[in-house]
């Protein structure tokens, strides 16, 4: 069941993300060569906590993984597509990039975000990987608007990133949010007719997040059952907004 927020909701949702907006915004200023991803895991445990919110990924567990996953921050480097861990061995080099990924619960509800960063001079490939992934979070955030369903977000991101010569990531997906980190529905970037396909109405949140591979789509998931990696070894890209959608048009709860 998919559940809709009413606008005292939705404020409460608004401050939770634009928390994980005021997380995000300083680690990118700390993403340089030669600091750890451990350490911009410090720095956002350090800033939920000050906060008085929870971290949302600390601790959460699937069926999948059967463990709890245990930081605060997915840190994702090159080709690391999800879910990677921080480490104090994992020292960031210039041409690398980063995604970091993050959520917290702040007076019962969520919010989540994700960004990319560059690591110093990166190629021009990965550039426009980059630029490729958040131009289809921009198109498909349009799309979030009463009356159109939920194929109008999923392909418009796979049109545009397939149009580039990239491929979206299959086997991991947007979703719902609200009192809970995921609600229905899932929101696959590509059109999975196997998905339901529901009108899109005022006051359902839903996190966007397109997931986007230079080379082939395919992932495989390393031993430690969480950090997803590109199966042929190239860079990967994420971007993420909690978006609300309301009669004025999308709400875009992790941003200013």
């Amino acid at each position: 069941m998919i559940v809709r927020k009413n606008m005292a909701e939705l404020e409460k949702m608004r401050a939770a993300g634009l928390l994980v907006y005021k997380v995000l915004d300083r680690l990118k200023t700390m993403v340089r060569e030669g600091i750890s991803t451990y350490e911009l895991e410090v720095e956002a445990e350090k800033m939920i906590t000050e906060a008085g919110a929870r971290p949302a990924f600390k601790g959460y567990s699937t069926p999948a993984t059967g463990t709890k996953f245990p930081f605060v921050l997915c840190t994702s480097v090159n080709d690391e597509i999800v879910h990677g861990m921080p480490s104090q061995k994992r020292i960031l080099k210039a041409g690398d990039i980063v995604s970091i990924d993050t959520g917290v619960q702040l007076n019962g509800y969520y919010g989540d975000s994700a960004i990319t960063v560059p690591v110093g001079e990166i190629s021009e490939e990965t550039k426009r990987l980059l630029e490729v992934t958040r131009e289809s979070l921009e198109l498909a955030i349009e799309k979030a608007r009463p009356g159109n369903r939920l194929f109008d977000i999923c392909g418009t991101v796979e049109r545009h990133v397939t149009a580039n010569g990239f491929t979206v990531v299959r086997e991991f997906v947007g979703h719902g949010i609200g009192t809970k980190m995921h609600e229905e529905p899932q929101i696959p970037n590509y059109i999975d007719r196997k998905n339901e396909n529901p009108r899109l109405k005022e006051g359902m949140v839903l996190a966007i997040e397109p997931m986007v591979n230079a080379g082939k789509p395919g992932s495989r998931v390393k031993p430690d059952k969480w950090t997803a990696v590109t199966e042929d070894g190239r860079n990967s890209a994420h971007f993420e907004h909690t978006v609300a959608i309301t009669s004025n048009g999308p709400w875009v709860l992790t941003r200013p």
